[in-house]
């Protein structure tokens, strides 16, 4: 055994962010869990309304497979990802389940919105870039369920539309924090692991003219862009802080925004209550951005934008109180979105 883990740890190290694995070998509860994960196919399972989260693995041990499975998985490097997977008992998170909270600098200055809207209206002088109809977002979502682990689904969407109205959406499973590396998917119902860049769906849709949001192009004002974030989210009474953040989301993942749709957003976003400056974070991309923060009963919203032009990068809800329920500790990231042009 200890040949397959030196083996494993000159092929791919320990990452210097994540905490170092024991040298030891299998336990006999981790070699039980690795031979279901490798070797069952079970039913999903669902959690909470909306939600999906695909039961993982129950059955019987064998040891010497387990064994055999474990040693030809390190030569592939799969092995990084699988024994975080099942390192861990049926009641807690997996090591690498959720990504923790992005963290702000301590040592940077708080960007108020209405400055960042007033740099906004200053970038989007000449309207570039313009309005594209269509998006490109790298999302991380938690599954959970009352009988399983949570676990994180990393996907990259691209959506293009066409000269005929016509448009194509391919959704493929990538975590850019891991490049080349296997990534976990729920394609087919059931978690398993698939190669970084492989396809989870590729779809052509037909033509469409709807001019309802948020298939309509989003106004270049204020209060006509409140009602239309409304609209788009179906909500009957105007939107609280988090539910105009959620509109956001519905908004960013039709519309690639222009520098004038920009402006217009952060100067509503710059009237929005309960919103406050943090200071410079880097995202999940790699990009620095200034920070705001929403504080709510159990979760927190940070919103990331741009510093020069104003333009949201990103959205992350983390939940801040636990839910043992599902396996969700304080702390742990929900949902995180990074759009990109």
């Amino acid at each position: 055994m200890a040949d397959e883990l030196e083996l494993l740890r000159r092929a791919d190290p320990v990452p210097a962010d994540r905490p170092p694995f024991g040298d030891g070998p299998l336990d006999q509860r981790a070699e039980r869990h690795l031979d279901r994960l490798l070797h069952r196919r079970p039913p999903v399972s669902r959690g909470r309304p909306g939600t999906r989260r695909p039961r993982l693995p129950h059955g019987p041990a064998h040891g010497h497979r387990a064994r055999l499975a474990w040693a030809l998985v390190a030569a592939t490097v799969v092995t990084t990802i699988t024994l975080t997977l099942v390192v861990s008992s049926p009641g807690t998170p997996p090591a690498v389940a959720a990504p923790r909270p992005l963290v702000v600098r301590a040592d940077s200055t708080p960007v108020p919105l209405d400055v960042l809207a007033a740099r906004a209206d200053a970038a989007a002088a000449d309207g570039l870039p313009r309005l594209t109809r269509g998006t490109h977002v790298q999302s991380w979502s938690l599954g959970m369920s009352e009988d399983e682990p949570p676990i994180t689904l990393p996907e990259e969407r691209v959506v293009r539309w066409h000269a005929d109205a016509s448009h194509t959406e391919l959704v493929v499973a990538t975590d850019p924090r891991h490049p080349g590396r296997p990534v976990l998917s729920d394609a087919g119902e059931v978690p398993h692991l698939v190669e970084d860049g492989h396809v989870i769906s590729r779809q052509t849709y037909p033509p469409s003219w709807s001019d309802a949001p948020p298939e309509s192009p989003p106004p270049r004002d204020v209060t006509r862009l409140r009602a239309y974030l409304r609209e788009a989210a179906s909500l009957r009474t105007r939107p609280s802080t988090p539910e105009l953040l959620d509109a956001v989301g519905v908004l960013l993942d039709h519309w690639t925004l222009g520098a004038r749709e920009s402006a217009t957003l952060a100067r509503l976003l710059a009237d929005t209550p309960g919103l406050r400056p943090a200071g410079q974070v880097t995202d999940r991309l790699g990009r620095r951005g200034q920070a705001y923060v929403y504080e709510g009963a159990g979760f927190r919203r940070l919103l990331i934008m741009d510093p020069a032009t104003g333009a949201v990068l990103g959205l992350e809800a983390t939940v801040t109180k636990a839910e043992p329920e599902f396996g969700v500790e304080a702390g742990d990231v929900e949902s995180y979105s990074a759009w990109m042009r």
